[in-house]
């Protein structure tokens, strides 16, 4: 999921815009930056559909190019 950092990075937003303006907590959007759904446990992120969604929106990219850029 590191792409979704590189998503962010280019249109030059915080960690903290992207997640209140998805309606998540700022961990939970970190833990999707680094792949994960659970730090102790280093569970592979497995994010609901209503989440990829969200940051497709606010990142401005399509969900297919949202699904490409962080699953790829």
């Amino acid at each position: 999921m590191r792409r979704l950092l590189d998503l962010r990075e280019a249109r030059g937003l915080t960690q903290e815009y992207v997640a209140e303006a998805s309606g998540m907590s700022r961990n939970h959007y970190q833990l999707l930056e680094n792949g994960l759904s659970n730090r102790k446990t280093k569970r592979p992120a497995n994010p609901r559909l209503s989440t990829l969604v969200a940051l497709s929106d606010v990142l401005g990219v399509s969900l297919p190019e949202l699904i490409e850029a962080i699953f790829a």
